[in-house]
């Protein structure tokens, strides 16, 4: 008994070194998603806006891709999309929109239209493993760099990052199961940077780690809770990331340091419960998703 109050009493700083900061402006923007008339989410797991400030939201229900506008308007949901079960979606550099079927092993390329341009996976939606160049085990979020080349974090079982070419085609990989620096336990989203530097949320970790465009592990952050999403606003040059262990939002500079938080666990409106991902559009306004209570929220910024 004496020992598990030791290692009880020894665990407590850790959890009161969670850093925090100030609280951002953001207000939130009541009953924004204007879905169709009996529609209803299922998990929302992705989010992003285009140029345009359209808002796709990429969830698990019986419509996995919906398209508002920036007022909540419903714009267009595709009748078919070949997805398992969504996790991250992402618009890439020429307005394509990137999905990561998470349990498909499946990254997926269409239009704004829905027309299927690209298919990075196994035949068959089989998974692959650590040593693949082009199969997946359980993916989970796609990021790009300033040459078109993209980065995949791939996921909960591989946990590594896949670097593509702009066509599509293997360039390099890192990481595996582990704790050590450049290993993941759970890679469960990316993001690049203006510089060309690949931020990993190492979610079960609980901690960023920061790489060079070819894997080099440079930095890590930790004490900012369990990242699950994160978003990379050039404009700002600040990341942001959603904690959906503690169920906040968190904006940091490219030094790890808070600059914001935003949020807290529960199911009334402006809170969360799981948190899952983040994007922010070209005025600063917030939207995020969360797993358990099935919806997308905008914060509108003053």
């Amino acid at each position: 008994m004496r020992s598990l109050l030791a290692i009880a009493i020894l665990a407590l700083p850790a959890w009161a070194e969670l850093k925090s900061g100030p609280p951002l402006p953001h207000k939130l923007v009541p009953n924004w998603a204007q879905l169709p008339k009996g529609w209803n989410f299922g998990e929302c797991s992705g989010v992003d806006v285009d140029k345009d400030d359209n808002v796709w939201v990429f969830n698990r229900g019986p419509h996995p891709l919906i398209q508002f506008d920036k007022s909540g308007k419903f714009l267009q949901a595709w009748p078919e999309v070949p997805v398992t079960s969504s996790h991250g979606v992402r618009v890439g550099p020429g307005g394509n929109i990137w999905l990561v079927d998470v349990k498909g092993h499946t990254l997926f390329t269409l239009t704004p239209a829905g027309r299927l341009l690209q298919v990075i996976g196994a035949p068959m939606k089989r998974p692959g493993n650590n040593d693949s160049k082009d199969a997946f085990n359980e993916p989970t979020g796609v990021a790009f760099g300033a040459g078109g080349e993209f980065y995949v974090s791939d996921g909960y079982v591989n946990s590594r990052v896949i670097k593509f070419n702009r066509d599509g085609t293997y360039a390099t990989h890192w990481g595996k199961k582990g704790t050590g620096d450049g290993e993941f336990n759970l890679a469960h989203d990316v993001a690049v940077d203006s510089k060309g530097r690949v931020y990993v949320a190492d979610r079960t970790n609980a901690r960023v780690q920061i790489f060079d465009s070819n894997g080099k592990f440079l930095d890590k952050w930790t004490d900012l809770g369990n990242p699950w999403g994160l978003y990379y606003v050039a404009r700002e040059n600040a990341l942001y990331m959603v904690d959906g262990h503690n169920n906040r939002l968190l904006k940091l500079n490219l030094e790890g340091q808070v600059l914001g938080v935003l949020g807290s666990y529960g199911k009334l409106p402006g809170k969360f419960d799981f948190v899952h991902n983040v994007a922010v559009d070209s005025t600063g306004n917030i939207y995020t998703v969360e797993i358990k209570n099935w919806r997308v929220q905008k914060f509108a910024k003053p």
